[in-house]
């Protein structure tokens, strides 16, 4: 059984690991590495889970696979973790989608950023509409990839049936004036991980998504716990080990120009120097190059040392 609306908002407060995909050889998944990396997370204190994400390479799943992933997930957590299930395309898509989702009790339907090519402020809002009048379950859309205004924001945050907003836009003006303006009982989620963790608090924000913190949860769990108790100097600290593998992160890797391509591939290395599941990538992400995994493993090093001397 899913979780109540109430309990989801609960847990958007607290910081969101992403579930990747693992792929083997052949680039199918492996589904009992998902629930092994899942299990592992829950273990150390995450309760909070973004399935069929981004980060999971949800544009290079199919519709079926989303679905297996989702239910793989749902299935290996206990009924006190919160799995949010990614959602996009096209309305009827959208919501065939959401209604898998909905029989296989997932606790919340994050809606992916749109990949529409033109969009329209007030239709996107009616996008949400329909999407909420097919299901129950608590929707989280994530906001990424255009600049809205300020007045959409507060559209987005009464929408019926959305408890929080994943906000991942560099500007942290924006969002306190949307959540100045916003229903009180949404919550506003930094989506841009770590690094924006201090500057999107101040603002609002009541959570945030895991980046480094995918693979060392500790980090994430302390910088929460921080930000809750107002030691901005802590948190800062902690915001500041996370950088140098975030930066990493945003590189464009070898032969190629395009800001974040080994994002995905860098986090995976993260897993499995972590003794957790990485797995290989589909296309068109690539796999690091011998280079990029060699500055990981030394990123992770420093990121290891920096967490003993600040957290243990």
């Amino acid at each position: 059984m899913s979780l109540p609306a109430k309990q989801v908002r609960s847990r958007l407060r607290g910081v969101a690991v992403g579930l990747l995909t693992p792929f083997d050889d052949d680039l199918e998944i492996e589904h009992e590495k998902i629930a092994e990396n899942a299990r592992e997370l829950y273990d150390e204190g995450i309760r909070t889970f973004l399935a069929t994400a981004n980060i999971s390479e949800y544009h290079s799943l199919s519709a079926s696979e989303r679905v297996d992933v989702a239910e793989t997930s749902v299935d290996a957590l206990p009924s006190d973790a919160c799995v949010l299930a990614g959602v996009g395309g096209s309305t009827r898509d959208a919501q065939e989608l959401i209604q898998a989702y909905d029989r296989i009790d997932v606790d919340a339907m994050m809606i992916m950023p749109p990949d529409h090519t033109y969009l329209h402020e007030q239709g996107l809002l009616e996008y949400y509409r329909d999407l909420s009048s097919v299901t129950e379950t608590p929707l989280v859309p994530y906001v990424r990839g255009f600049d809205p205004s300020v007045d959409y924001l507060v559209g987005l945050s009464r929408v019926e049936g959305v408890v929080g907003v994943k906000y991942a836009l560099k500007d942290p003006v924006k969002l306190g004036a949307a959540v100045e303006a916003s229903d009180d009982d949404v919550v506003w989620v930094d989506g841009l991980a770590e690094p924006y963790a201090v500057s999107f608090w101040a603002e609002g924000a009541e959570g945030f998504s895991a980046g480094v913190s995918n693979f060392r949860p500790e980090i994430g769990l302390e910088l929460f716990d921080a930000l809750s108790e107002g030691d901005w100097e802590r948190a800062s600290r902690l915001r500041n080990i996370c950088l140098p593998y975030q930066n990493f992160r945003d590189e464009t890797g070898q032969d190629n120009e395009i800001e974040g391509a080994i994002s995905v591939s860098a986090v995976k290395k993260g897993l499995e120097l972590a003794g957790l599941n990485g797995g290989n990538v589909r296309a068109p992400i690539r796999s690091l190059a011998p280079k990029e995994e060699q500055k990981a493993e030394r990123l992770y090093s420093q990121l290891e040392d920096d967490i003993e001397s600040l957290i243990e």
